[in-house]
């Protein structure tokens, strides 16, 4: 069989799109060898895909980032819709985005023979917002780099401390340092508890991260920012942390969830949205909106020793509904019914 990607973001993204596009192609390697693969990027995707399907065998295009290409014939097609975050939130894209965007997830709805939903949450919205057929969609939980399930020594989180000059204790906060990834809250939430324990973010510098380090100042916050951290370094680091703390307003999956989880560091998260359906019963939830509630269930984790080894175990057993044996199955069978 063969399957051909659209592999843009695989090449020129280095967040969330880029890395699950990067995740399902290592996972079709390692555990569908039979199948034979084709990368397209921007470029290749224009010069190499042939509207009409080659005879002969079933081909099948799988738009891994909320798009397909127009008028194709004869393929079997699959996209992946990650959320529909630019639609309840327009005030954090241009409206050329927004406009754009959703005439490119509104195409692919309606002409996709598969919708791939990452959480039940993103399903909804696809439904809610675009009139996704519920018989199209199929919710394929996504994981998260294998990195995140390797032991980790000891020596190797003091190594990494010692290499950024990292505290012994902290709260961690993992994502781009943007408004929808709501750090002012998280720093405001630390203030209100009075809790004594430096903040260190890892993610894109941007004038929102600047304006979180004033903040954090005025608040007697400590904020140390990372904004050049490689993924092998990430395990470590999450490792370090007594709590990772990810108040996002909004996701359709919630990546560092998954990877605290994966390496023994409670979470603590947001209310609603996709949080519930990645963090399960091993995290605690305050609103997004509400730093007291953020601040509250930090408090909790740092103070309740037995409810931090609880969290850690659940933890773990909530990553492995995310293992790559489940994820690959379940895409496998995507493929295999069209």
């Amino acid at each position: 069989m063969k399957i051909t990607y659209d592999a843009k973001r695989y090449y020129h993204n280095f967040r969330g799109l880029g890395n699950y596009s990067r995740d399902v192609v290592r996972l079709m390697r390692q555990f569908a060898p039979d199948w034979e693969i084709e990368l397209l990027d921007r470029t290749g995707l224009r010069r190499s895909l042939p509207i009409k399907a080659p005879t002969g065998e079933t081909a099948i295009y799988h738009g891994l980032s909320g798009e397909i290409p127009l008028g194709m014939r004869g393929w079997k097609t699959v996209v992946t819709m990650h959320d529909a975050i630019f639609i309840r939130y327009p005030q954090l894209y241009s409206p050329t985005y927004r406009w754009l965007f959703a005439q490119k997830v509104q195409y692919a709805c309606d002409h996709a023979d598969v919708i791939i939903a990452i959480s039940e949450q993103t399903k909804q919205d696809m439904m809610a917002y675009f009139h996704a057929p519920e018989h199209k969609i199929r919710v394929v939980y996504q994981g998260c780099n294998n990195l995140f399930r390797e032991p980790i020594d000891p020596q190797r989180v003091d190594q990494i401390k010692q290499q950024y000059a990292l505290p012994q204790h902290y709260i961690l906060s993992v994502g781009a340092i943007e408004e929808r990834k709501n750090l002012h809250q998280l720093i405001r939430g630390v203030a209100s508890a009075k809790i004594d324990m430096p903040i260190v973010a890892v993610g894109s510098e941007s004038e929102y991260a600047h304006q979180a380090a004033q903040l954090a100042k005025q608040l007697g916050v400590t904020l140390l920012m990372y904004h050049h951290i490689r993924v092998e370094q990430l395990p470590p680091i999450y490792r370090g942390a007594d709590v990772m703390c990810y108040p996002s307003m909004f996701e359709g999956f919630g990546i560092p969830i998954l990877e605290s989880m994966c390496v023994g560091t409670p979470v603590v998260t947001s209310t609603g949205s996709c949080f519930g359906e990645t963090g399960g019963e091993a995290a605690l939830y305050a609103d997004p909106h509400n730093h007291q509630q953020i601040g509250a269930q930090l408090q909790r984790v740092l103070e309740d020793e037995r409810l931090r080894e609880e969290m850690i175990l659940k933890g773990y057993q909530q990553a492995d509904r995310f293992k790559d044996e489940t994820v690959i199955k379940q895409l496998l069978q995507v493929y295999q019914t069209i």
